[in-house]
């Protein structure tokens, strides 16, 4: 039976397509306003490691016994320790877990929790149609956060472990709105009216909130919807609209975008030239792989 909540908003039991979208949209966001917010069990699961890690008394011992706990962390960890962009080599690769967690550090290792989070709430996505977006969203987001840290170490120089869990959670709220999508069958579907978008910034905000993301990085975020890139580029906003920018792999919720202009031709090509673009984007490419595959777990 339909009925009507709190706010108003009317809604039923088992979703109708035909339904206004708008009034799903409007469910679904004053549900978050008012912190009804429900993670996956697994979600929870992380949460707890990500708050063990925070916690600045928690000794390496407990770090990388908490690491081996989650096999997924534990292979990650190591290949990100093995990169490039962390002072890895071919010639002497990394290991095991203790080495790995001492080289990449907690920021990045907290960083690299919080990728787990993100992955996890496309687990419950039963919908092919949905799950596949879910899928190139978190490619689109690898991608983007190996961007932002490498972009914030060779041209903006934020700090570049804050640039790149940034990346990582930057479309958190995207991967809620799929993930309740599921539960309102072409919800996602021919949004002209953009009100998806309008939804997944209400949505974003307020499960960043129950992330404990700081604010410094919550606030970049919410600005680059809508954000102008700053010449030269010297701040979080900025690496994240470049990251974006030069992404290969687009959100799937976002607004086909124009290909990028033969290097010359943009105002982001003053900052640096075409050698140094190519470092960062293969540098870039390699982090991004070691955060793992297409495939949600």
């Amino acid at each position: 039976m339909g009925g009507v909540d709190a706010t108003g908003w009317s809604y039923a039991g088992r979703y109708n397509p035909r339904v206004n979208k708008l009034e799903a949209f409007g469910y679904i966001a004053a549900q978050a306003v008012r912190g009804e917010i429900t993670f996956p069990t697994s979600v929870n699961a992380v949460l707890r490691l990500q708050q063990a890690l925070d916690n600045p008394d928690c000794h390496i011992d407990e770090a990388i016994r908490l690491v081996l706990a989650e096999p997924q962390l534990a292979a990650r960890t190591v290949a990100m320790a093995n990169t490039a962009a962390c002072g890895g080599s071919s010639s002497l690769p990394v290991t095991n877990v203790r080495t790995a967690v001492s080289r990449i550090g907690y920021r990045r290792l907290q960083a690299l929790v919080a990728s787990l989070v993100v992955r996890q709430f496309g687990n419950r996505i039963k919908d092919p149609q949905l799950r596949a977006k879910a899928e190139q969203l978190w490619e689109h987001t690898t991608h983007m956060a190996a961007l932002a840290y490498s972009l914030a170490r060779r041209v903006t120089g934020v700090n570049a472990d804050t640039a790149l869990f940034a990346g990582i959670v930057h479309e958190v709220g995207a991967f809620y709105l799929l993930a309740r999508a599921d539960e309102f069958p072409g919800l996602l579907d021919d949004d002209a009216d953009n009100w998806g978008a309008l939804c997944e910034d209400v949505v974003s905000a307020e499960v960043m909130k129950k992330l404990s993301i700081p604010p410094a990085v919550s606030e970049a975020i919410a600005d680059m919807r809508g954000g102008w890139l700053n010449m030269p580029p010297a701040t979080l906003l900025d690496t994240l609209l470049m990251a974006n920018q030069y992404a290969p792999v687009p959100s799937p919720l976002d607004a086909p975008r124009e290909p990028l202009p033969p290097h010359g031709e943009n105002a982001i090509d003053f900052v640096f030239d075409e050698v140094t673009l190519a470092e960062i984007l293969e540098e870039a490419a390699e982090t991004a792989r070691a955060m793992g595959g297409v495939a949600l777990v």
